[in-house]
């Protein structure tokens, strides 16, 4: 699957669900690396409320990681998590971040969720979410995989990646097209604008479906109605789906925006792992 992986660490439940995942997905020869950053303006680092050592979590991944991988590199730095997370994905030439987050149960914001959701924003290749939560599974090898799609680039390209983790793991491919009501009123108009969204949701998910389909892969496809994050987390918890695929919209004001609006949402909400793709600056149809 990816031969490079990078697993930001902080010692955390939600670090430790993440570097676990990262070392079932990983094939035996991949490189795991595992970064610990502490940041300047602390004069104790986030682990030290775990009463254990920058040195100590290092060695614990490690100990970790190479149970399933040939080769685990760890590292330690200082600065802002977000930045140097970002500089070690292009230094380490790092093809998926897997990055922990916290569970819904969890109070309050903390410093790992707000850096995965940077990192998210702004890394040019795939970010896979992991949260621990009693509520919240993470399973491999993949059964069931959701790709929501709105018929945007974004979506296809979350598509075809979709199809390829159905090709590897012999999931069933899950494609979801989301009505979203929350921006029209009730009267008998907005009734008939709803059912033509219906029908052309319905029609650009079949054409989907047609293109997965040629590679024997299982496909279902549904059309929901309602507010999209809030559809989206359903479906996939009633469909017991193992992992969610999101398109993003890269990084200018308007696209953070949306990218705001629906993925991180679903980052915050989803039952399972969520895997963010988006295309490369220059990439077409």
């Amino acid at each position: 699957m990816y031969d490079r992986l990078l697993v930001p660490t902080d010692g955390s439940g939600p670090a430790n669900a993440a570097l676990e995942l990262a070392s079932r997905i990983a094939s035996p020869t991949a490189t795991i690396h595992v970064l610990f950053v502490s940041e300047d303006d602390r004069d104790v680092s986030p682990s030290d409320a775990l009463d254990r050592t920058a040195e100590e979590i290092l060695a614990d991944a490690r100990k970790t990681a190479t149970a399933d991988v040939e080769t685990v590199v760890t590292e330690e730095q200082r600065g802002d998590p977000r930045d140097r997370i970002l500089e070690y994905i292009e230094s380490a030439e790092i093809e998926l971040v897997v990055m922990g987050a916290h569970g819904r149960r969890e109070a309050g914001p903390v410093v790992l969720g707000r850096v995965t959701e940077g990192v998210v924003r702004n890394a040019l290749v795939p970010v896979l979410v992991v949260r621990a939560s009693d509520d919240i599974q993470s399973r491999y090898p993949f059964d069931r995989v959701l790709v929501p799609t709105d018929g945007s680039e974004h979506a296809r390209i979350a598509l075809e990646r979709g199809v390829e983790i159905a090709v590897e793991t012999g999931a069933t491919l899950h494609l979801l097209s989301v009505v979203n009501v929350t921006r029209y009123g009730t009267d008998s108009e907005t009734g008939a604008l709803v059912d033509h969204l219906e029908e052309n949701a319905k029609d650009a998910l079949d054409a989907a479906a047609e293109r997965a389909s040629v590679d024997g892969i299982d496909v279902r496809t549904a059309v929901t109605v309602g507010s999209v994050h809030r559809e989206i987390a359903a479906y996939a918890e009633t469909e017991d789906i193992d992992l969610l695929l999101m398109g993003t919209h890269g990084r200018s004001d308007l696209e953070r925006e949306l990218l705001g609006s629906v993925t991180e949402r679903v980052l915050r909400t989803a039952p399972a792992p969520v895997l963010t793709v988006r295309a490369r600056q220059g990439d077409g149809p």
